[in-house]
């Protein structure tokens, strides 16, 4: 019976970690589709020569001057990028361990990040690299 608890156990924390994984995808879907469409109603608008425009605020209909409505859409741009790279490196932690559960070896490259300017910088006057 303890071997049976045992191996519950572990398939419960598998399917858990696993179901988080796939909720984060597709809440990382999500949030892309709506960065896509702040990112096409900021180039609308942009092109627009119009001083009002109208907003969809939840199920409210609202007639809101073009500037602030950049600015409205520009500060939710910059919070979906933070959620949706904040839900990516967790994901990459969940995945490996949810590997690790399985006892598998960790995906190659998960964990890689590129190089900062600064450290391209270093290399290039080095001579270890060129642009």
């Amino acid at each position: 019976m303890d071997d049976q608890a045992k191996i519950l156990k572990y398939l419960i924390s598998v399917e858990k970690l696993a179901e988080e994984i796939l909720n984060d995808k597709r809440e990382i879907i999500m949030l892309d589709k709506r960065r896509n469409h702040n990112r096409e109603a900021l180039r609308d608008l942009s092109k627009s020569s119009q001083s009002k425009c109208w907003v969809t605020i939840g199920s409210v209909l609202v007639k809101h001057n073009v500037e602030g409505t950049k600015v409205l859409l520009e500060a939710d741009q910059t919070q979906l990028n933070i959620d949706i790279n904040k839900l990516r490196s967790n994901l990459k932690v969940k995945v490996n361990k949810l590997r690790d559960l399985e006892m598998q070896p960790p995906v190659p490259g998960l964990m890689l990040v590129p190089i900062t300017n600064k450290e391209s910088e270093g290399l290039s006057r080095a001579g270890l690299f060129s642009r």
